[in-house]
C-alpha cells in the first residue's frame, strides 16, 4: 500500500525522504504539525536580535557587512555583522542553537537527534572562531538575551568609534 505524501510509516521511520539506504541521514519527526511549522519559521540570518543591534549600530554611523562569507584558510565563516577593514566578527547566538549557559533549554523530545546536534553548532562556533583569531578578526560573541544597549556598547568597545562621514 501507497503512503500518502507527508505521512510517515511510523515513530520509528527516521530515514527522510528517499531510500538512500544507510548514508541516510536521520532526522526526528515532528511531533506536532505546529512544533514542524515553529521550526521551519527559524532563521539563520536576520534574527529580530540581530536586525535590532544591525539597526542600533547603523543609526550610531556605523558601516558593516552583514553575513558575509569569508573564505579563510581553515575554513568559511559567515559572521553576522563584520567590520572588513578593522577585522571584527560579531556573531549574535540564539540561546537554543548555541547552547547558551544561563537560558540554553535541553530539548526532552527526540534528545538523540537534538543532543549531539547543540554539541556539534557549538563546537563549529569554536573552530570559526579559532579560523577567525589565525587569520588576525577579533571576533565578538553575543547571546541573543543581552540588552541592546548592552550589546551596543560592547561592539562599540571592540571597534572603536564609527568611521567619520565625508
Amino acid at each position: 500500500m501507497h503512503e500518502k505524501h507527508g505521512e510517515h510509516q511510523g515513530r520509528g521511520d527516521r530515514e527522510g525522504r528517499g531510500d538512500r539506504g544507510e548514508s541516510a541521514r536521520l532526522y526526528p519527526l515532528p511531533a506536532t504539525p505546529g512544533r514542524s511549522a515553529n521550526m521551519k519559521a527559524n532563521r539563520r540570518s536576520d534574527t529580530k536580535p540581530e536586525l535590532a543591534l544591525r539597526s542600533a549600530l547603523h543609526a550610531m554611523g556605523y558601516r558593516y557587512r552583514k553575513d558575509l562569507r569569508l573564505d579563510l584558510p581553515q575554513r568559511r565563516v559567515r559572521p553576522d555583522i563584520a567590520f572588513t577593514s578593522r577585522k571584527v566578527a560579531v556573531f549574535v547566538d540564539g540561546c537554543f542553537w548555541h547552547a547558551c549557559p544561563e537560558h540554553g533549554s535541553r530539548p526532552k523530545n527526540n534528545e538523540w537527534y537534538w543532543s549531539p546536534k547543540l554539541q556539534k553548532n557549538v563546537e563549529r562556533d569554536r573552530a570559526a572562531d579559532a579560523a577567525l583569531a589565525d587569520a588576525g578578526w577579533t571576533v565578538l560573541r553575543l547571546w541573543e538575551h543581552v540588552p541592546i544597549e548592552d550589546a551596543v556598547a560592547m561592539v562599540v568597545a571592540v571597534v572603536g568609534g564609527p568611521r567619520s562621514l565625508p
